[in-house]
């Protein structure tokens, strides 16, 4: 069954315009539970309450604000919030192309595939591929919602995806983060290292590999009760504490089964580490 289309809007650059449809791209189905009254079972609805009048309040009566001090808000009405939306626009302005290197993923707030409309095929293409092969993105503007979004259009495939954005002042700084101490790692430990990542390599990522275990273990429990089973847990296993960073890394190796690489002998091993360890507590 062909995706249906849930949104359409133009790519406009120049005297170029390209009509486009919008597709979801990708949509969560992480397993999601209701609030219930555990007296009755009875699913629960959320009330507006008004804490200074004591009163539930309907929401014909509910305004917006902005507070600009702690307890106190600037009103606002529907009017006005009307007024100050931008122009409603269907079309994707591309403001300029720069190298797909530079495009930051951590911006990307949600993502659209984009198809083409009636009469934009070629043109369509032209961009795909165009902009695949001299490496760009193209970044715009395009009003949803009677907001200005932020968007970088991309070559995906043999077409086009749309990423919505996160505004630069909307991002964290990575330099707020603190990535620890620094350490001057021992020849031996970097060579782990190493042989651990090659030994747990694929050559490609195969998305459909993976699977939410939880939403698996909550959906059958559901048939289990359904079917008035009591649930049976197993006991969780204990994880081994290795604080040693090589013992840890040795550990992992061996852990990796028939196709892995040989450790090195225990003596060697032990002794090297020790030396390595040494001249990382130095530096």
């Amino acid at each position: 069954m062909p995706a249906r289309a849930i949104a359409s809007g133009t790519i406009s650059f120049g005297l170029v315009s390209i009509p486009v449809k919008f597709f979801t791209a990708a949509s969560s189905e992480q397993v999601r539970f209701n609030m219930l009254h555990d007296k009755c079972g009875t699913r629960l609805k959320q009330q507006l309450f008004c804490p200074v009048d004591q009163e539930v309040v309907s929401r014909s009566a509910v305004m917006k604000g902005y507070e600009v001090s702690s307890g106190q808000f600037v009103r606002f009405t529907e009017e006005e919030l009307k007024a100050l939306e931008s122009d409603h626009d269907s079309s994707i302005h591309i403001v300029e192309f720069v190298p797909l290197d530079t495009f930051d993923l951590i911006q990307v707030e949600r993502s659209y595939y984009l198809g083409p409309d009636r009469g934009g095929d070629k043109a369509y293409r032209l961009l795909s591929e165009s902009m695949r092969v001299t490496s760009k993105v193209a970044v715009g503007r395009w009003a949803a919602r009677g907001k200005e979004q932020l968007v970088v259009i991309r070559p995906y495939r043999d077409g086009l995806i749309f990423h919505q954005m996160f505004y630069a002042d909307e991002v964290r700084a990575f330099d707020e983060i603190d990535t620890g101490a620094t350490f001057d790692f021992a020849d031996i430990e970097r060579e782990l290292a190493q042989k651990l990542i090659e030994q747990l390599s694929s050559k490609t990522f195969e998305g459909e590999k993976y699977e939410d275990s939880f939403r698996k273990r909550v959906l059958a429990a559901v048939e289990q009760k359904v079917a008035g089973q009591e649930l049976q847990f197993a006991p969780e296993a204990p994880r081994a504490q290795i604080i040693d960073l090589f013992e840890a890394l040795k550990q992992s190796l061996n852990a990796g089964g028939a196709d892995a690489q040989k450790p090195l002998p225990p003596k060697k091993a032990e002794t090297e580490g020790r030396k390595g360890r040494k001249k990382s507590t130095a530096g």
